[in-house]
């Protein structure tokens, strides 16, 4: 069963709080309180009046679909092109017709294809530009599981092979390629990848290609995908690729948070000028995993992650990391903002991973207004996360890693509060800890661990940080400079 917990439950607690304490007040007096129920009377029998004679009309309205906006000049239903939304009937053809219409349209502003509320089973299908895809309430568009409905394609370029076989890997269910303003939305309606039998399949080692995104739409531009829930992807759930101008948005994303490999929340990978926000998601690995290819095929790819602002996000993940930065970095990484995120009952709270040999860099990151809450681990960098696609990668490709920045960062229940592990290859330049203060599991001294790094603390950081380490005060005037950067005090024994 899957937990939700949204971020607007720490307001909505107080906001229950002052309207008690409005009412109690209110009904002190004897006088106020019969005024109010009196009005409450008068109320109920005009509407009474008022509606009886069209049968309660009040009530029939309560209960009526949610009318679909119009968001496009033309707009199709699925219905329209023999759609059948029984959980049985599987309609890719209804949806190929569906986008063969619309991609007519682009001159006049395009096409919108509703999907009303049902269970629509396809395969996977493309979709085209000047389009937007509207899923009404109820409304759940389900991917087929068998393995034969889904194409094979080549893997990504900055990839060089399949991420977990060689060779082609599966199609994403909904799938985009050099398109311009694509829209996905709705009433919060669904698209399922039914992942579990893949989930099965790559346990057991059943599969010869790399499983399917969810979502994946590559080298296109101006998308927005806002008002609808992803769930249970047989792989990354939603993956923009070498994409311009991307805004995901009110987007909750849902996996079994164990034995549901490698379903990242999203990944916006080699993409320029990202807007995530005001997003649950809770999945079997990453929450969101910036990325910009694979070792000497993403340097050679060359296009960087670069403009990505993320917040106002609640995740959990308690196989990897709420927020991450890699580790598939090889393109480069900069430019990117993490704010006002909430990461709870994780392993990990927000990481940048990486390894000799993916080359690129990592630089210019602002995280800030962070909080963890039962995290095993607060904040990481990790040097030497040993995955690579072949054994031709560059020993010598060193990643650099610098310009990072942490401010009023807070948390509770936090066992190993900052880990960051750089090494002699790959040291961790320019980093800055201020306002930070998070509370401990573990009375040990191995809480702010750091290697081969290099930065400061400003004001009052808790727990104490490592001695690798310049301290400045909040004018910021020098209290101690650092004995060492390249002290070592990293223990992975908790």
């Amino acid at each position: 069963m899957v937990e939700i917990l949204t971020a607007q439950s720490w307001r909505l607690h107080q906001h229950r709080l002052d309207l008690k304490r409005w009412i109690t007040t209110l009904f002190s007096s004897h006088k106020t309180l019969f005024t109010v129920l009196w009005v409450a009377v008068f109320a109920s029998v005009f509407l009474w009046q008022r509606n009886i004679a069209d049968g309660f009309l009040v009530f029939r309205r309560a209960v009526l679909a949610r009318p679909i906006p119009r968001l496009r000049p033309v707009v199709f239903n699925l219905s329209d092109f023999g759609g059948i939304g029984d959980g049985v009937t599987l309609n890719t053809d209804a949806f190929e017709r569906a986008m063969a219409a619309i991609s007519k349209l682009g001159k006049k502003g395009g096409g919108q294809l509703n999907v009303p509320a049902g269970t629509w089973l396809t395969a996977p299908f493309n979709l085209t530009s000047h389009m937007t895809l509207f899923l009404a309430k109820d409304a759940v568009i389900l991917g087929v599981d068998e393995e034969k409905y889904w194409p094979l394609m080549p893997p990504l370029p900055s990839y060089g092979k399949g991420r977990e076989h060689p060779g082609p890997r599966f199609g994403s269910l909904i799938h985009g390629q050099n398109l311009k303003d694509i829209v996905i939305t709705g009433h919060n309606g669904t698209i399922n990848g039914q992942g579990e039998t893949w989930w099965k399949k790559y346990r057991r080692r059943l599969l010869n290609n790399t499983r399917g995104p969810l979502v994946q739409i590559m080298w296109s531009s101006d998308i927005v995908i806002s008002n609808i829930v992803l769930r249970d992807s047989p792989f990354w759930t939603l993956h923009p690729f070498d994409c311009k101008n991307v805004t995901i948005r009110n987007v909750t994303i849902l996996a079994p948070v164990l034995d549901a490999p490698n379903t990242d929340g999203i990944d916006p990978d080699s993409c320029e000028d990202v807007l995530i926000e005001d997003c649950y998601i809770s999945v079997g690995d990453d929450g969101i995993a910036i990325k910009s290819g694979w070792d000497q095929y993403g340097i050679a790819y060359g296009r960087p992650s670069t403009n990505i602002f993320v917040r106002n996000i609640v995740v959990r993940s308690m196989v990897s990391a709420g927020v991450s930065i890699g580790s598939e970095m090889s393109g480069g990484v900069s430019n990117v903002t993490v704010e006002n995120v909430y990461v709870w009952n994780s392993r990990r709270a927000i990481r940048i991973k990486t390894n000799p040999g993916r080359g690129g860099y990592v630089r210019h990151v602002t995280y800030r207004n962070l909080t963890f809450d039962n995290v095993r681990v607060g904040i990481v960098i990790k040097t030497d996360y040993n995955e690579h696609p072949d054994d031709d990668f560059d020993h010598k490709a060193f990643p650099i890693l610098e310009d990072i920045s942490y401010t009023s960062i807070h948390g509770d229940g936090v066992r190993v509060p900052v880990r960051i592990h750089g090494c002699e290859e790959i040291p961790v330049k320019n980093v800055t800890f201020q306002d930070v203060s998070i509370g401990t599991t573990r009375k040990k001294k191995h809480t702010f661990q750091c290697s081969f790094v290099e930065g400061r603390v400003i004001g009052t950081v808790f727990p104490t940080p490592c001695e690798n380490l310049d301290v400045y005060d909040e004018q910021g005037q020098v209290v101690k400079r650092s004995i060492s950067q390249n002290m070592t005090d990293i223990d992975y024994d908790f």
